[in-house]
């Protein structure tokens, strides 16, 4: 695993493509590889699959908090305006906001867990908490099954507001 320092950032707000699923995905890379399977199945015959798509993960509960039966996420595919969904493909617009930021390439999904700490880390040892009123999520940077290695390499974006004194 190797980690950049994490940064404050802010983010754009973002349109997407997105499919849901509610449940325990954590340490699971089969529910990430069907609903990418899903999102792509739906986005390839409409020609939204290019160079300059951008594939997302967004999260909006707190694994050590929320039961793991009840998590939710969103693999998301960055869309033009005008796109029309269907079925259980679904449209939204990711918020912006300040984002703490951490680029990250990972030898395997076993390993996004520490990542994931290692910014929250971060977060807590600067003067920053975690927004849970926004989604938290990860950018895709890369195809893993397309790396020499199969490395996945991503930006961490954890939702952050500056911590009141």
């Amino acid at each position: 695993m190797k980690c950049d320092q994490p940064a404050i950032r802010e983010l754009p707000e973002r349109q997407v493509a997105y499919v849901s699923f509610t449940g325990d995905y954590m340490g699971n890379p089969q529910v990430f590889a069907d609903l990418f399977c899903r999102l792509c199945g739906w986005a390839g015959p409409k020609g939204l699959l290019s160079a300059s798509s951008v594939f997302m993960s967004s999260y909006y509960d707190d694994p050590n908090v929320t039961p793991a039966d009840k998590l939710r996420l969103d693999i998301c595919l960055s869309i033009p305006e005008e796109t029309e969904v269907e079925g259980d493909v679904k449209k939204t617009r990711l918020p912006g906001g300040t984002y703490a930021v951490m680029h990250a390439e990972l030898d395997g999904p076993q390993e996004y867990g520490p990542a994931w700490n290692a910014v929250v880390e971060w977060i807590m040892a600067n003067d920053y908490e975690i927004d849970m009123s926004r989604p938290s999520h990860e950018i895709y940077l890369n195809n893993p099954e397309e790396h020499p290695e199969k490395h996945h390499i991503l930006d961490i974006c954890m939702s952050v507001k500056e911590r009141k004194p």
